[in-house]
């Protein structure tokens, strides 16, 4: 008998078997092409904000393996990605806000698409190559290009881009090519474009740049197009040497260009200067020139010293620099021309007189200036017309430091003692109180805590009260006086009969009625404009480090004004104000803290103005109890944002502006410090925001909201 076989049974097992080997295979082949996990999460919200095209093959909204699976215009290398290449593919929508995850990309083309709104300030942090060209592309040029140092070509052309260039270009020693063609971009070409060393190519045609381009004479271009801008003055010499050159569509002036300055040479001159001087030598106009020129030097420098002999010494600016400020309001109704700020300089004005017979100059302070200012970065100058601020939101100046000397019974009267009936609150330094007067004058007196003066010296406290003396800025708390007698030293400051921010938001009583939206904007810019003014406009620059909704306090319009300001003597000695929701991750001993953390801090308070939720609550849910780890992941999903606003608000907000909001606290909280924008980049997106909502500028709800006057205790 012929033995008979079961095929089917065969078949069946070398199934089986074949089935194995390809999903070994594909284990393997997974194993190793498995893409970074932030890369995928990064990549993911990419095409959410894409609007989940069809012609991305392979992506998804959650998941995938873009390495593994070949996703449409995805190189890696590896398990990294490093290029993304979806030019011309008809894509809408956004680009996310996650593009900081894509550490590997070196190749970022998003070009002839549809895509929308700002730039995202995030974008991939080591890239070499970035063209966003062809878009419909808003807003500014994102000031986080200034950290990608390794950058050689980007190209924004062909979008709406607008406003100014801020000050980014001092980092990038290897761009190349730079075009920002053909958008709306206005003002002075940023002075840090000098620092372009490598600049090849620049394209800045069809915008609205005024000004002169001496900042590009040094620059080693060999293809340049300033055509159809507003640029005034003359062309440099060393720019007409150039292959490639389109200047045209300008208001270039006509005639020979003016020599420079006396003592300075041009540009070419200073390229030429040796041979120039071999071959030519001086002839006699140059040598009584010369002569001329230290002759005048000196005069100048006799005067200064007879000045300085004569004349108190002066901790501020003088009324050239003075000039050059711009005033801080809390609210923005328009922006100025550059025609305009002129006027508003002339509005500049003591906020008030100094009483010589009740103020004294501080005893034992020190006469040289440890705080003085700088220039705001010329690239950004914002201001807003409302004649309403005028008076009370203009800068204060001085030519000497006072402030009144306060006797330590005088106050111990005047807060009964420091009676508990009269403790207005306690800080991470000590207890503030209410004093008033019998003249009905009533004033906060912080008492600080003597043990912060063990192993410190007396000058230290004196050092102190001249550098808080010296801030000036209307959306910062004002130091009226001070005391220290007895081992006792306290800073008495202006009273706010509203309160803080946080007693607002967290300890409403049936006397106030929520803030409504327009205010706490109001509140978050103001506060934003306070810190900027610590951070870049002294100098040096100041660290705040106990930035909080208590140390907000509110004046009779709600307008803002930080407290707390330059005590970081103090707060370097103390890590009670660690851990209370405030503190970025980096801050784990006071030491740590900076300009960035600070950024931080004022994120967390923008999240309490949209949450009215505290920065930790431990009687909520565990995972709710951190304010910045619940919300964080939310504030780009609109449906979870709506449900996140405060309650108290019943509804009664714009979607669009709470949207911007959220934007902004979501660059402020970021974990890495590097990442946080200067607190001048969140100054200028709130005002973006207050500009495109069209908000009244006048505190609407301030009469609504007030708590009840005080009473005798």
């Amino acid at each position: 008998m012929v033995p008979h076989f079961n095929f089917s049974g065969l078949w069946i097992v070398l199934f089986v078997v074949v089935l194995t080997l390809t999903s070994t295979i594909t284990t393997i082949t997974l194993v190793h092409s498995k893409t970074n996990a932030p890369e995928v999460s990064a990549l993911n919200i990419m095409y959410s904000s894409l609007n989940s095209p069809s012609k991305l093959d392979g992506w998804k909204s959650s998941g995938g393996d873009p390495c593994g699976d070949s996703w449409k215009g995805i190189t890696c290398s590896g398990s990294s990605v490093t290029e993304i290449d979806l030019s011309d593919f008809g894509l809408s929508g956004s680009m996310g806000y996650q593009l900081s995850g894509l550490t590997s990309v070196t190749y970022f083309d998003m070009s002839k698409n549809n895509l929308k709104g700002d730039i995202p300030y995030q974008l991939p942090p080591n890239a070499l190559h970035i063209d966003l060209s062809e878009n419909g592309f808003t807003g500014g040029v994102p000031y986080s290009i200034c950290l990608m140092k390794g950058l050689k070509y980007l190209n924004l052309a062909h979008n709406q881009l607008n406003g100014q260039l801020s000050d980014m270009f001092g980092q990038l020693p290897k761009l190349d090519e730079l075009d920002l063609s053909f958008n709306t971009l206005s003002g002075n070409l940023p002075q840090s474009f000098k620092s372009l060393s490598s600049l090849s190519t620049l394209h800045l045609q069809n915008n609205q740049f005024t000004g002169s381009i001496n900042a590009l004479a040094n620059l080693p271009l060999d293809d340049l197009n300033v055509a159809n801008n507003q640029f005034t003055g003359w062309i440099p010499d060393e720019l007409k040497e150039i292959k490639n050159i389109e200047t045209g569509g300008n208001s270039w002036s006509s005639g020979p260009a003016p020599p420079p300055p006396p003592g300075q040479k041009s540009t070419r001159a200073n390229r030429h200067s040796t041979k120039g001087a071999e071959k030519s030598g001086l002839n006699g106009v140059a040598i009584a020139g010369i002569v001329f020129g230290v002759l005048v030097a000196l005069a100048i420098i006799i005067a200064l010293i007879s000045r300085r002999r004569t004349s108190p010494p002066s901790h501020f600016l003088d009324e050239e620099r003075l000039s050059q400020r711009r005033p801080f309001t809390p609210l923005a109704s328009q922006e100025l021309s550059n025609d305009s700020r002129s006027e508003i300089h002339k509005d500049f004005r003591e906020l008030k007189s100094t009483d010589s017979s009740s103020s004294i100059p501080v005893k034992g302070l020190q006469t040289s200036p440890s705080i003085g200012f700088k220039p705001p970065p010329s690239d950004r100058v914002k201001s807003f017309n409302n004649n309403e601020y005028v008076n009370h939101m203009n800068v204060k100046r001085s030519s000497s430091v006072h402030v009144t000397c306060y006797s330590l019974a005088d106050l111990q009267t005047a807060t009964g003692n420091f009676a508990t009936g009269r403790l207005l609150g306690e800080g991470s330094i000590g207890r503030v109180y209410r004093a008033k007067y019998a003249d009905g004058k009533v004033l906060a007196v912080k008492k600080i805590d003597s043990s912060f003066f063990q192993g410190m010296r007396g000058a230290d406290f004196s050092e102190s009260v001249s550098n808080i003396s010296k801030l000036h800025h209307p959306n910062i708390a004002e130091l009226v006086g001070y005391c220290s007698e007895q081992g006792q030293n306290m800073l008495v400051y202006e009273y706010f009969r509203n309160g803080s921010l946080h007693e607002f938001l967290h300890l409403s009583d049936d006397f106030s009625k929520p803030l409504t939206w327009n205010t706490r904007v109001r509140i978050a810019l103001g506060t934003a404009r306070a810190v900027e003014y610590l951070h870049e406009i002294c100098s040096p620059s100041s660290v705040h480090k106990n930035i909080k909704s208590s140390n907000i306090l509110l004046d009779t319009e709600l307008n803002p004004c930080l407290s707390d300001c330059s005590l970081g003597t103090f707060h370097q000695h103390t890590s009670q104000n660690l851990g209370t929701g405030y503190n970025a991750p980096e801050c784990t001993k006071p030491a740590a803290y900076s300009l960035k953390s600070d950024v931080y801090s004022f994120g967390v308070v923008m999240l309490e103005l949209l949450t009215g939720r505290m920065p930790f609550d431990s009687s909520k849910p565990r995972l709710e109890q951190s304010l910045v780890r619940w919300a964080t992941p939310q504030l780009h999903d609109i449906d979870a944002l709506e449900k996140m606003v405060d309650p108290a608000l019943r509804g009664l907000y714009p979607t669009k502006s709470v949207s911007r909001f959220a934007d902004v606290i979501a660059l402020c909280v970021q974990p890495e410090p590097e990442f946080r924008p200067p607190m001048s980049e969140v100054v200028e997106a709130l005002v973006r925001l207050v500009q495109r909502s069209g908000m009244n500028p006048r505190g609407e709800d301030a009469s609504a909201s007030r708590r009840m006057d005080d009473y005798d205790y």
